[in-house]
């Protein structure tokens, strides 16, 4: 605390340098992030790839079949 005080000119020389270099390096970063969102938008197809199309149809009718047995036990259950 006492050092900064002494060296508070410098300080704020110092900080004066680096906080611009980083408002830029901070810009740029999110410029490079943006433009990388924006590829990964244009390309639909790598997006259709990677969703499990192929099983649905098998899951689909594996649960109608469970629904069924559990509508049949149902039945069973209130007969007795």
């Amino acid at each position: 605390l006492v050092g900064l005080v002494v060296w508070w000119g410098q300080f704020l020389m110092v900080l004066s340098g680096i906080v611009p270099a980083m408002l830029l390096l901070g810009g740029a970063l999110a410029i490079y992030l943006g433009f990388d969102e924006l590829k990964d938008s244009w390309n639909p197809d790598e997006a259709a790839e990677s969703s499990p199309e192929s099983g649905e149809g098998e899951d689909v009718e594996k649960y109608k079949k469970e629904i069924d047995d559990l509508k049949e036990e149902i039945k069973t259950l209130k007969k007795e």
